[in-house]
């Protein structure tokens, strides 16, 4: 998250850094070695086939096993093998994503409306065929990524998911991510993670067809991987880092704030996370708590590099102020903690999710259990895309029905159009039916 040279020449006298980030690094996913890396896998991949994604996962996951496929007996019990709280919070998680989902589906209607007497015209929502889901579990696994990716899916009515998640030490997949996967209702778990998974789900290389969308997060190689292949597939959006964004002023717990920006840096070392305040007495509260809070955290070798590096806290002297700032760096995930938040609901306009008041936080998304997709923009795509949701998996296909009485008015307008471009065979698809018209 950056303020841009354009906008800090228009508010530099209105704000101020109490905190300001120690690095100016470009976006994530600019890396020319990972780009140049992911292109020679793909084509890799792409020549060699299946025999290419297996030398890749002995490679890279030191994965053996000849069959990527996850047993439907393994994946039936995968929740056997975790402890009963922890099958219970997923069960809870995966139920609140696909019930948000389906209000989601029931809002997006199907409709059919006559313009003008003889020309009807129509939208139809489609799910699209086929489904990859990449299902991270790296540093640490997102057991909730199954929901927000094969559940919504599902829901959408999406015929065919399948989904890959690497191996971890013992060469099997995690039994949480298994199982969340599985309540899902996955209908094929590969044992396969990196670009390899994602090239080969979209080159058939599975035993399955080519899919038709990649969806799901992962580290700078997977993101790179699903920009190279849009336009062979579609995807969901290009994600990573993690961001945290948090407007707050002098009614906001300054130990609550300091959570939730580490909650995000958690994520990894290059999670950006930043405090929009009108206080400046919270503003160096929140930086002190920061300080305290990671002295006793378990992950502070990764929280910490993030706040020193990627973090900011910005004083600003308005909440009009706070909006322009935050608009500008259009996060991920925005926290609001104030005496006006629903002014703040009403006004802002670039965000990947909200989270409304000091009972919200991000995790509740992060973990399935708001119901709201957490796959969302990063890098400021919040500024023109919204995140992942049952709608990504629908296409609005649109169709016409015109009868004999539209012609006139019709096919008179496409002849004058289609005469001054100098189309003559649009022309003529009008004409001939004008001709018919009268007879």
């Amino acid at each position: 998250m950056k303020l841009s040279t354009r906008f800090l020449s228009e508010y530099d006298s209105r704000l101020r850094h109490l905190k300001a980030p120690a690095v100016d690094a470009p976006p994530a996913q600019a890396d020319p070695a990972v780009r140049a890396r992911v292109s020679e896998m793909l084509s890799d991949i792409e020549a060699g086939g299946i025999d290419a994604v297996r030398r890749y996962a002995r490679e890279l996951d030191r994965f053996e096993d000849v069959d990527f496929e996850m047993t439907r007996e393994r994946l039936a019990s995968s929740g056997d093998r975790l402890d009963p709280a922890l099958r219970e919070a997923i069960e809870l998680g995966s139920e609140r994503t696909k019930q948000f989902a389906r209000l989601q589906r029931e809002h997006l209607g199907d409709f059919e409306a006559e313009l003008v007497p003889g020309l009807v015209t129509g939208q139809r929502y489609v799910p699209v065929s086929r489904v990859g889901a990449y299902l991270p579990a790296g540093r640490f696994p997102l057991t909730a990524s199954a929901f927000m990716t094969v559940g919504v899916a599902k829901v959408a009515g999406v015929p065919t998911v399948i989904g890959c998640t690497p191996p971890g030490p013992d060469g099997r997949p995690n039994d949480a991510v298994a199982y969340a996967a599985s309540l899902s209702g996955v209908d094929h778990l590969y044992t396969l993670g990196g670009v390899q998974a994602l090239a080969a789900m979209a080159f058939g290389l599975l035993g399955e067809q080519p899919v038709d969308m990649l969806v799901g997060a992962g580290n700078a190689f997977v993101a790179e991987a699903k920009r190279q292949l849009f336009g062979r597939v579609a995807i969901d959006l290009l994600a990573g880092p993690s961001e945290v964004a948090v407007i707050a002023d002098d009614t906001a717990d300054a130990e609550i704030v300091a959570a939730d920006l580490l909650g995000q840096a958690e994520h990894g070392p290059n999670s950006p996370a930043a405090l929009v305040t009108t206080s400046e007495a919270l503003g160096l509260a929140v930086i002190e708590a920061v300080d305290r809070q990671l002295e006793t955290l378990s992950t502070r070798e990764i929280c910490g590099p993030a706040w020193r590096d990627f973090g900011s806290v910005v004083l600003v002297g308005s909440r009009e102020d706070a909006v322009a700032v935050m608009d500008e760096f259009a996060p991920e995930h925005l926290e609001v903690q104030t005496a006006d938040d629903a002014w703040y609901h009403d006004t802002l306009t670039n965000y990947g999710s909200l989270f409304l008041g000091h009972w919200s936080t991000v995790a509740y998304s992060d973990k399935g259990m708001a119901g709201t997709n957490h796959t969302l923009p990063t890098a400021g795509g919040a500024k023109h895309s919204a995140g992942l949701s049952v709608s990504r998996y629908l296409k609005p296909l649109t169709y016409q029905r015109i009868a004999r009485e539209a012609t006139p008015d019709l096919a008179h307008a496409v002849d004058v159009i289609s005469a001054s471009e100098g189309m003559t065979a649009h022309q003529a698809t009008a004409t001939m039916r004008l001709a018919t018209y009268t007879q």
